[in-house]
Protein backbone atom coordinates (compact mmCIF):
# COMPACT_ATOMS: atom_id res chain seq x y z
CA UNK A 1 0.00 0.00 0.00
CA UNK A 2 2.88 2.06 1.01
CA UNK A 3 4.58 1.61 -2.59
CA UNK A 4 1.46 1.89 -4.73
CA UNK A 5 0.31 4.67 -2.47
CA UNK A 6 4.04 7.17 -2.50
CA UNK A 7 3.73 6.58 -6.71
CA UNK A 8 0.03 7.73 -6.68
CA UNK A 9 -1.37 9.46 -4.22
CA UNK A 10 1.26 10.67 -1.97
CA UNK A 11 2.69 13.66 -4.69
CA UNK A 12 -0.49 14.86 -5.55
CA UNK A 13 -1.75 14.90 -2.01
CA UNK A 14 1.74 16.86 -0.73
CA UNK A 15 0.96 19.00 -3.91
CA UNK A 16 -2.86 19.77 -2.68
CA UNK A 17 -1.72 20.77 1.18
CA UNK A 18 1.60 22.80 0.09
CA UNK A 19 -0.87 24.83 -2.52
CA UNK A 20 -3.29 25.32 0.05
CA UNK A 21 -1.04 26.66 2.86
CA UNK A 22 0.22 28.89 -0.02
CA UNK A 23 -3.03 29.89 -0.45
CA UNK A 24 -3.56 31.20 2.98
CA UNK A 25 -0.70 32.97 3.14
CA UNK A 26 -1.61 36.12 1.39
CA UNK A 27 -5.36 36.74 3.10
CA UNK A 28 -2.95 36.23 6.39
CA UNK A 29 -0.35 38.73 5.39
CA UNK A 30 -3.24 41.00 4.64
CA UNK A 31 -5.29 41.05 7.21
CA UNK A 32 -2.08 40.90 9.93
CA UNK A 33 -0.56 44.20 8.66
CA UNK A 34 -1.01 46.63 11.12
CA UNK A 35 -2.74 45.08 13.64
CA UNK A 36 -1.87 46.18 17.23
CA UNK A 37 -3.42 45.22 20.38
CA UNK A 38 -5.84 47.81 21.20
CA UNK A 39 -7.36 46.60 17.63
CA UNK A 40 -6.84 42.98 18.51
CA UNK A 41 -9.07 43.55 21.47
CA UNK A 42 -11.93 45.10 19.65
CA UNK A 43 -14.51 42.66 17.83
CA UNK A 44 -13.51 42.10 13.94
CA UNK A 45 -14.38 43.92 11.94
CA UNK A 46 -16.69 42.88 9.04
CA UNK A 47 -13.55 41.87 6.83
CA UNK A 48 -11.24 40.10 9.24
CA UNK A 49 -14.41 38.21 9.78
CA UNK A 50 -14.44 37.20 6.00
CA UNK A 51 -10.89 36.80 5.82
CA UNK A 52 -11.11 34.00 8.92
CA UNK A 53 -14.35 31.81 7.26
CA UNK A 54 -11.68 31.77 4.26
CA UNK A 55 -8.69 30.54 5.99
CA UNK A 56 -10.68 28.33 7.94
CA UNK A 57 -11.91 26.72 5.34
CA UNK A 58 -8.57 26.64 3.12
CA UNK A 59 -7.03 25.06 6.43
CA UNK A 60 -9.65 22.31 6.29
CA UNK A 61 -8.76 21.72 2.70
CA UNK A 62 -5.21 21.37 3.61
CA UNK A 63 -6.49 18.66 6.11
CA UNK A 64 -8.99 17.12 3.61
CA UNK A 65 -5.77 17.06 1.29
CA UNK A 66 -3.85 14.62 3.97
CA UNK A 67 -6.85 12.45 4.49
CA UNK A 68 -8.52 13.78 7.02
CA UNK A 69 -11.74 13.45 4.85
CA UNK A 70 -13.60 14.61 7.84
CA UNK A 71 -13.11 15.65 11.42
CA UNK A 72 -15.38 14.25 14.25
CA UNK A 73 -16.53 17.30 16.84
CA UNK A 74 -17.87 16.24 20.22
CA UNK A 75 -19.41 18.55 22.46
CA UNK A 76 -19.63 22.43 22.26
CA UNK A 77 -16.54 25.04 22.37
CA UNK A 78 -17.04 27.27 25.16
CA UNK A 79 -17.25 31.04 24.58
CA UNK A 80 -14.07 33.38 25.35
CA UNK A 81 -16.04 34.93 28.17
CA UNK A 82 -17.00 31.28 29.40
CA UNK A 83 -13.44 30.04 28.94
CA UNK A 84 -10.62 31.94 28.06
CA UNK A 85 -8.28 29.03 28.18
CA UNK A 86 -8.58 25.37 26.41
CA UNK A 87 -6.18 23.10 27.74
CA UNK A 88 -5.48 20.19 24.89
CA UNK A 89 -4.34 16.67 25.28
CA UNK A 90 -2.54 14.66 24.77
CA UNK A 91 -0.11 16.34 22.83
CA UNK A 92 1.30 13.85 20.38
CA UNK A 93 2.16 14.78 16.79
CA UNK A 94 2.21 18.44 14.50
CA UNK A 95 -0.90 16.81 13.45
CA UNK A 96 -2.50 18.29 16.84
CA UNK A 97 -2.33 21.48 15.19
CA UNK A 98 -5.51 20.70 13.44
CA UNK A 99 -7.71 21.82 16.34
CA UNK A 100 -6.03 25.08 16.23
CA UNK A 101 -6.76 25.80 12.77
CA UNK A 102 -10.26 25.02 13.55
CA UNK A 103 -10.74 27.60 16.04
CA UNK A 104 -7.91 30.07 15.12
CA UNK A 105 -7.39 30.10 18.92
CA UNK A 106 -4.28 31.85 19.92
CA UNK A 107 -1.19 29.65 20.85
CA UNK A 108 1.84 29.30 23.11
CA UNK A 109 4.95 29.31 20.39
CA UNK A 110 8.73 30.30 20.34
CA UNK A 111 9.56 33.54 18.96
CA UNK A 112 11.32 31.68 16.28
CA UNK A 113 8.70 30.70 14.73
CA UNK A 114 7.17 34.00 13.49
CA UNK A 115 10.22 33.96 11.12
CA UNK A 116 9.26 30.99 9.02
CA UNK A 117 8.23 31.54 5.35
CA UNK A 118 4.44 31.31 5.14
CA UNK A 119 3.82 29.30 7.95
CA UNK A 120 5.32 32.23 10.27
CA UNK A 121 2.74 34.68 8.88
CA UNK A 122 0.17 32.34 9.56
CA UNK A 123 1.12 31.67 13.20
CA UNK A 124 1.08 35.54 13.81
CA UNK A 125 -2.46 35.83 12.61
CA UNK A 126 -3.64 34.08 15.64
CA UNK A 127 -2.22 36.24 17.99
CA UNK A 128 0.13 33.68 20.02
CA UNK A 129 2.00 34.08 23.04
CA UNK A 130 5.31 34.51 21.71
CA UNK A 131 8.72 32.24 23.99
CA UNK A 132 11.85 33.67 23.39
CA UNK A 133 14.85 31.10 24.83
CA UNK A 134 17.29 33.88 24.66
CA UNK A 135 15.27 36.05 27.39
CA UNK A 136 16.16 34.61 30.64
CA UNK A 137 12.68 36.19 32.08
CA UNK A 138 11.01 34.92 29.17
CA UNK A 139 8.90 32.36 31.48
CA UNK A 140 7.70 34.76 33.54
CA UNK A 141 6.56 37.25 31.04
CA UNK A 142 4.53 34.12 29.16
CA UNK A 143 2.68 33.31 32.22
CA UNK A 144 1.96 37.04 33.08
CA UNK A 145 0.68 37.15 29.08
CA UNK A 146 -1.48 34.79 29.38
CA UNK A 147 -2.68 35.58 32.90
CA UNK A 148 -3.50 39.08 31.35
CA UNK A 149 -5.58 37.88 28.11
CA UNK A 150 -7.21 34.93 29.98
CA UNK A 151 -8.88 38.14 32.09
CA UNK A 152 -9.76 40.24 29.38
CA UNK A 153 -13.40 39.33 29.99
CA UNK A 154 -13.64 37.74 25.94
CA UNK A 155 -11.50 40.23 24.48
CA UNK A 156 -9.22 38.15 23.65
CA UNK A 157 -9.34 35.38 21.56
CA UNK A 158 -9.26 32.10 23.35
CA UNK A 159 -5.79 30.80 24.00
CA UNK A 160 -4.65 26.84 23.08
CA UNK A 161 -2.33 25.26 25.34
CA UNK A 162 -1.06 21.78 25.66
CA UNK A 163 -0.46 21.35 28.91
CA UNK A 164 2.08 18.28 28.79
CA UNK A 165 4.36 20.63 27.46
CA UNK A 166 5.76 18.04 24.76
CA UNK A 167 4.76 15.09 22.33
CA UNK A 168 3.77 11.87 24.33
CA UNK A 169 2.85 8.71 22.54
CA UNK A 170 -0.95 8.90 24.57
CA UNK A 171 -0.85 6.24 26.57
CA UNK A 172 -1.01 8.49 29.69
CA UNK A 173 -0.92 11.58 30.88
CA UNK A 174 2.25 13.07 32.34
CA UNK A 175 2.59 15.99 34.67
CA UNK A 176 0.85 19.07 33.34
CA UNK A 177 2.97 21.84 33.38
CA UNK A 178 1.01 24.56 35.95
CA UNK A 179 1.10 28.03 32.85
CA UNK A 180 -2.63 27.39 31.76
CA UNK A 181 -3.48 27.17 35.38
CA UNK A 182 -1.98 30.10 37.10
CA UNK A 183 -4.21 32.73 35.82
CA UNK A 184 -6.98 30.92 38.28
CA UNK A 185 -10.03 31.56 35.10
CA UNK A 186 -12.23 28.74 34.07
CA UNK A 187 -10.72 26.59 31.36
CA UNK A 188 -12.27 24.04 28.68
CA UNK A 189 -10.41 20.52 28.86
CA UNK A 190 -10.15 19.53 24.86
CA UNK A 191 -9.20 15.83 24.51
CA UNK A 192 -7.76 14.65 20.98
CA UNK A 193 -8.09 10.95 19.69
CA UNK A 194 -6.66 9.42 16.79
CA UNK A 195 -8.73 6.33 16.05
CA UNK A 196 -6.43 4.62 13.17
CA UNK A 197 -5.61 1.13 12.82
CA UNK A 198 -2.09 1.94 11.89
CA UNK A 199 -0.59 4.42 13.86
CA UNK A 200 1.38 7.43 11.79
CA UNK A 201 0.90 9.99 13.56
CA UNK A 202 2.69 9.59 16.77
CA UNK A 203 5.92 12.36 16.46
CA UNK A 204 8.19 11.71 19.76
CA UNK A 205 11.70 11.14 21.02
CA UNK A 206 11.70 7.32 19.66
CA UNK A 207 10.38 6.80 16.35
CA UNK A 208 9.62 8.29 13.00
CA UNK A 209 10.94 11.16 12.13
CA UNK A 210 8.75 14.44 11.24
CA UNK A 211 8.96 14.09 7.29
CA UNK A 212 8.78 10.23 8.08
CA UNK A 213 5.75 10.81 9.79
CA UNK A 214 4.41 13.16 6.48
CA UNK A 215 4.85 10.43 4.09
CA UNK A 216 3.34 7.64 6.06
CA UNK A 217 0.14 9.56 6.85
CA UNK A 218 -0.55 10.82 3.51
CA UNK A 219 0.16 7.01 2.61
CA UNK A 220 -3.16 6.19 4.36
CA UNK A 221 -5.94 6.77 2.42
CA UNK A 222 -8.26 7.72 5.36
CA UNK A 223 -6.75 9.49 8.69
CA UNK A 224 -9.14 9.55 11.81
CA UNK A 225 -9.43 12.04 14.19
CA UNK A 226 -11.90 12.76 17.24
CA UNK A 227 -11.74 16.27 18.99
CA UNK A 228 -14.03 16.72 22.40
CA UNK A 229 -14.45 19.57 24.12
CA UNK A 230 -15.53 18.66 27.80
CA UNK A 231 -17.59 20.75 30.05
CA UNK A 232 -15.90 23.90 31.44
CA UNK A 233 -13.80 23.58 34.61
CA UNK A 234 -14.67 26.31 37.04
CA UNK A 235 -12.05 26.28 39.94
CA UNK A 236 -12.33 26.24 43.36
CA UNK A 237 -11.15 29.02 45.28
CA UNK A 238 -8.36 26.66 46.74
CA UNK A 239 -7.64 25.89 43.01
CA UNK A 240 -7.31 29.26 42.25
CA UNK A 241 -4.62 29.83 44.90
CA UNK A 242 -2.88 26.25 43.94
CA UNK A 243 -2.25 26.23 40.12
CA UNK A 244 -0.43 22.61 40.45
CA UNK A 245 -3.74 21.19 42.22
CA UNK A 246 -5.75 22.58 39.80
CA UNK A 247 -3.92 21.18 36.65
CA UNK A 248 -3.98 17.77 38.68
CA UNK A 249 -7.95 17.90 39.04
CA UNK A 250 -7.58 18.89 35.72
CA UNK A 251 -5.86 16.39 34.05
CA UNK A 252 -7.68 13.67 35.93
CA UNK A 253 -10.76 14.45 34.10
CA UNK A 254 -9.10 14.38 30.75
CA UNK A 255 -7.53 11.07 31.57
CA UNK A 256 -10.98 9.79 32.44
CA UNK A 257 -12.76 10.77 29.77
CA UNK A 258 -9.72 9.58 27.57
CA UNK A 259 -9.61 6.31 29.89
CA UNK A 260 -5.87 6.48 30.47
CA UNK A 261 -3.58 6.46 33.44
CA UNK A 262 -1.76 9.46 34.53
CA UNK A 263 1.93 9.51 35.75
CA UNK A 264 3.92 12.20 37.90
CA UNK A 265 6.41 11.83 35.47
CA UNK A 266 7.44 15.30 33.56
CA UNK A 267 9.04 16.16 30.28
CA UNK A 268 12.20 16.99 32.18
CA UNK A 269 12.02 13.32 34.08
CA UNK A 270 11.71 11.73 29.96
CA UNK A 271 14.68 14.11 28.88
CA UNK A 272 16.29 12.64 31.72
CA UNK A 273 15.63 8.39 31.08
CA UNK A 274 16.30 8.78 27.56
CA UNK A 275 19.44 11.13 27.56
CA UNK A 276 21.61 10.56 25.10
CA UNK A 277 25.21 10.72 26.77
CA UNK A 278 27.23 7.63 27.39
CA UNK A 279 25.33 5.99 30.53
CA UNK A 280 22.03 5.72 29.69
CA UNK A 281 19.36 4.92 32.29
CA UNK A 282 18.46 1.28 32.83
CA UNK A 283 14.57 0.88 33.43
CA UNK A 284 14.97 0.38 37.07
CA UNK A 285 16.33 3.43 37.86
CA UNK A 286 15.82 5.24 40.96
CA UNK A 287 17.03 8.40 39.38
CA UNK A 288 13.62 9.72 38.08
CA UNK A 289 12.08 9.02 41.98
CA UNK A 290 15.03 11.34 42.71
CA UNK A 291 14.46 13.92 40.13
CA UNK A 292 10.83 13.86 41.19
CA UNK A 293 11.56 14.83 44.81
CA UNK A 294 14.45 17.48 43.60
CA UNK A 295 11.24 19.47 41.92
CA UNK A 296 8.69 18.67 44.96
CA UNK A 297 12.18 20.01 47.53
CA UNK A 298 11.69 23.66 45.60
CA UNK A 299 15.25 23.21 44.04
CA UNK A 300 14.12 25.05 40.65
CA UNK A 301 15.61 23.93 37.04
CA UNK A 302 17.11 27.55 36.09
CA UNK A 303 19.00 27.68 38.91
CA UNK A 304 19.84 23.83 39.51
CA UNK A 305 23.62 23.89 38.45
CA UNK A 306 24.51 27.05 40.64
CA UNK A 307 23.19 24.69 42.93
CA UNK A 308 25.31 21.77 42.35
CA UNK A 309 28.27 23.83 42.15
CA UNK A 310 27.37 25.27 45.99
CA UNK A 311 26.28 21.66 47.30
CA UNK A 312 29.48 19.57 45.43
CA UNK A 313 32.29 22.71 47.34
CA UNK A 314 30.46 21.54 50.49
CA UNK A 315 30.96 17.76 50.06
CA UNK A 316 34.46 18.35 49.29
CA UNK A 317 35.26 19.72 52.47
CA UNK A 318 33.12 17.14 54.11
CA UNK A 319 35.23 15.11 52.43
CA UNK A 320 33.97 11.20 53.35
CA UNK A 321 31.99 12.08 56.23
CA UNK A 322 28.50 10.36 56.72
CA UNK A 323 25.50 12.70 57.79
CA UNK A 324 22.19 11.87 59.36
CA UNK A 325 18.95 13.63 58.18
CA UNK A 326 19.41 16.63 60.58
CA UNK A 327 22.42 17.21 59.20
CA UNK A 328 21.34 16.59 55.73
CA UNK A 329 18.45 19.40 56.10
CA UNK A 330 21.25 21.53 57.41
CA UNK A 331 23.54 20.90 54.43
CA UNK A 332 20.80 21.66 51.85
CA UNK A 333 19.48 24.16 53.85
CA UNK A 334 15.92 23.02 53.93
CA UNK A 335 13.47 22.13 56.63
CA UNK A 336 12.83 18.56 57.34
CA UNK A 337 9.82 17.16 55.62
CA UNK A 338 8.04 13.90 53.94
CA UNK A 339 10.05 14.77 51.03
CA UNK A 340 13.18 15.55 52.67
CA UNK A 341 13.23 12.21 54.12
CA UNK A 342 12.16 10.32 51.09
CA UNK A 343 15.12 11.82 49.36
CA UNK A 344 17.42 10.52 52.12
CA UNK A 345 15.66 7.21 52.54
CA UNK A 346 16.62 6.60 48.70
CA UNK A 347 20.51 6.99 50.12
CA UNK A 348 20.29 5.23 53.29
CA UNK A 349 21.23 2.37 51.70
CA UNK A 350 22.23 0.36 54.95
CA UNK A 351 19.21 1.73 56.85
CA UNK A 352 21.63 2.78 59.24
CA UNK A 353 20.50 6.70 59.45
CA UNK A 354 23.49 7.68 57.84
CA UNK A 355 23.83 9.15 53.87
CA UNK A 356 27.32 9.19 52.12
CA UNK A 357 26.15 13.03 50.86
CA UNK A 358 28.85 12.72 47.80
CA UNK A 359 26.14 10.12 46.37
CA UNK A 360 23.45 12.67 46.58
CA UNK A 361 25.98 14.82 44.63
CA UNK A 362 26.59 12.75 41.60
CA UNK A 363 22.85 12.02 41.64
CA UNK A 364 22.14 15.65 41.45
CA UNK A 365 24.69 16.19 38.63
CA UNK A 366 23.04 13.43 36.88
CA UNK A 367 20.09 15.44 36.83
CA UNK A 368 21.49 18.76 36.07
CA UNK A 369 23.50 17.27 33.13
CA UNK A 370 22.22 14.28 31.83
CA UNK A 371 23.89 14.24 28.85
CA UNK A 372 27.21 15.15 30.14
CA UNK A 373 28.31 12.43 31.45
CA UNK A 374 32.14 12.63 31.86
CA UNK A 375 31.41 16.27 33.58
CA UNK A 376 29.23 14.19 36.47
CA UNK A 377 32.34 11.52 36.32
CA UNK A 378 34.91 14.12 36.37
CA UNK A 379 32.88 15.55 39.36
CA UNK A 380 32.65 12.39 41.33
CA UNK A 381 36.69 11.81 41.04
CA UNK A 382 37.03 15.02 42.38
CA UNK A 383 34.73 13.92 45.46
CA UNK A 384 35.79 10.20 45.98
CA UNK A 385 39.93 11.01 44.72
CA UNK A 386 42.86 10.81 47.15
CA UNK A 387 45.54 13.18 48.14
CA UNK A 388 47.38 11.59 44.89
CA UNK A 389 43.97 12.15 42.59
CA UNK A 390 43.46 8.52 42.18
CA UNK A 391 40.49 6.40 43.21
CA UNK A 392 39.95 2.55 43.55
CA UNK A 393 37.88 -0.23 41.82
CA UNK A 394 35.18 0.25 45.01
CA UNK A 395 35.30 3.44 44.51
CA UNK A 396 34.37 3.79 40.67
CA UNK A 397 31.53 0.75 41.74
CA UNK A 398 29.97 3.61 43.89
CA UNK A 399 30.48 6.42 41.37
CA UNK A 400 28.70 4.42 38.56
CA UNK A 401 25.67 2.81 40.54
CA UNK A 402 25.10 6.34 41.86
CA UNK A 403 25.01 7.73 38.42
CA UNK A 404 22.74 5.31 37.03
CA UNK A 405 20.50 4.93 39.83
CA UNK A 406 21.22 1.24 40.30
CA UNK A 407 21.32 -1.43 42.93
CA UNK A 408 24.64 -3.25 41.73
CA UNK A 409 26.92 -2.84 39.33
CA UNK A 410 30.23 -4.89 38.10
CA UNK A 411 32.91 -2.38 37.33
CA UNK A 412 35.43 -5.11 37.28
CA UNK A 413 36.06 -5.45 33.72
CA UNK A 414 35.82 -1.35 32.87
CA UNK A 415 38.14 -0.53 35.60
CA UNK A 416 40.80 -2.86 34.56
CA UNK A 417 40.51 -1.89 30.84
CA UNK A 418 41.08 1.76 32.14
CA UNK A 419 43.88 0.64 34.65
CA UNK A 420 46.42 -0.61 31.54
CA UNK A 421 49.51 -0.73 34.10
CA UNK A 422 47.32 -3.04 37.01
CA UNK A 423 48.43 -0.85 39.45
CA UNK A 424 44.86 -0.52 41.09
CA UNK A 425 44.27 2.74 40.94
CA UNK A 426 43.17 5.40 38.53
CA UNK A 427 42.60 9.07 37.98
CA UNK A 428 40.28 11.31 36.06
CA UNK A 429 42.88 11.77 33.03
CA UNK A 430 43.22 8.41 32.73
CA UNK A 431 39.46 7.41 32.36
CA UNK A 432 38.94 10.51 30.04
CA UNK A 433 41.88 9.31 27.57
CA UNK A 434 40.02 5.43 27.91
CA UNK A 435 36.57 7.57 27.05
CA UNK A 436 38.16 9.44 23.52
CA UNK A 437 38.98 6.12 22.56
CA UNK A 438 36.10 4.04 24.02
CA UNK A 439 33.30 6.49 23.49
CA UNK A 440 30.91 3.62 23.70
CA UNK A 441 32.23 2.29 27.13
CA UNK A 442 29.69 1.71 29.10
CA UNK A 443 27.89 -0.47 26.08
CA UNK A 444 30.97 -2.26 25.69
CA UNK A 445 32.43 -2.46 29.13
CA UNK A 446 29.34 -2.27 31.93
CA UNK A 447 25.86 -2.76 29.98
CA UNK A 448 27.34 -6.09 28.04
CA UNK A 449 28.35 -7.64 31.80
CA UNK A 450 25.04 -7.14 33.31
CA UNK A 451 22.75 -9.33 30.60
CA UNK A 452 21.09 -11.47 33.02
CA UNK A 453 22.57 -10.34 35.95
CA UNK A 454 19.89 -10.41 39.19
CA UNK A 455 20.46 -6.58 39.27
CA UNK A 456 17.82 -6.19 36.49
CA UNK A 457 20.25 -3.74 34.84
CA UNK A 458 19.26 -3.31 31.17
CA UNK A 459 21.18 -1.42 28.04
CA UNK A 460 19.15 1.67 28.21
CA UNK A 461 18.54 2.17 24.96
CA UNK A 462 15.03 1.81 26.05
CA UNK A 463 13.12 0.47 23.02
CA UNK A 464 9.98 1.34 23.77
CA UNK A 465 7.48 2.15 20.98
CA UNK A 466 7.82 5.87 20.77
CA UNK A 467 7.81 9.06 23.54
CA UNK A 468 7.22 8.08 27.05
CA UNK A 469 7.99 4.98 27.54
CA UNK A 470 5.52 2.47 29.48
CA UNK A 471 8.35 1.37 31.77
CA UNK A 472 8.19 5.39 33.17
CA UNK A 473 4.27 4.97 33.72
CA UNK A 474 2.77 3.26 36.64
CA UNK A 475 -0.23 1.21 35.40
CA UNK A 476 -2.84 3.61 37.23
CA UNK A 477 -3.01 6.39 39.43
CA UNK A 478 -2.40 4.56 42.63
CA UNK A 479 1.12 3.77 42.18
CA UNK A 480 2.04 7.10 43.06
CA UNK A 481 1.06 6.07 46.48
CA UNK A 482 3.48 3.03 46.85
CA UNK A 483 6.50 3.24 48.56
CA UNK A 484 9.70 4.89 47.16
CA UNK A 485 12.28 2.22 46.42
CA UNK A 486 15.70 2.53 47.85
CA UNK A 487 19.00 3.05 45.71
CA UNK A 488 20.31 -0.52 47.35
CA UNK A 489 17.93 -2.29 48.08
Amino acid sequence: QIAFMTLTLFPIRLFFAAFMMLLAWPFAFIASMGSDEQELEKPLSWWRKIVDVLLKAIMRMMWLAGGFHWINVKGRQALPAEAAILTVAPHSSYFDAIPVTMTFASIVMKAESKDIPVWGTLIKYIRPVFVSRSDQDSRRKTVEEIKRRAQSDGKWPQIMIFPEGTCTNRSCLITFKPGAFIPGVPVQPVVLRYPNKLDTITWTWQGPGALEILWLTLCQFHNSVEIEFLPVYIPSEEERKNPVLYANNVRRVMAEALGVPVTDYTFEDCQLALAEGQLRLPSDTCLLEFAKLVRSLGLKPETLEDDLDKYAAGAIKMKKEKVDLKEFSAYLEFPVSHTLESMFALFDENEDGIIDIREFVIALSVVCKPSKTLETIQLAFQLYQSENGTITEEDLAHILKTAMGVSHIDVTHLFRAVDEEEIGEITYDDFYRFAELHPHFAEDYLYADQMGDESGLETSSLSAPNGICTDFSPENAEDKNKPLQKKLN
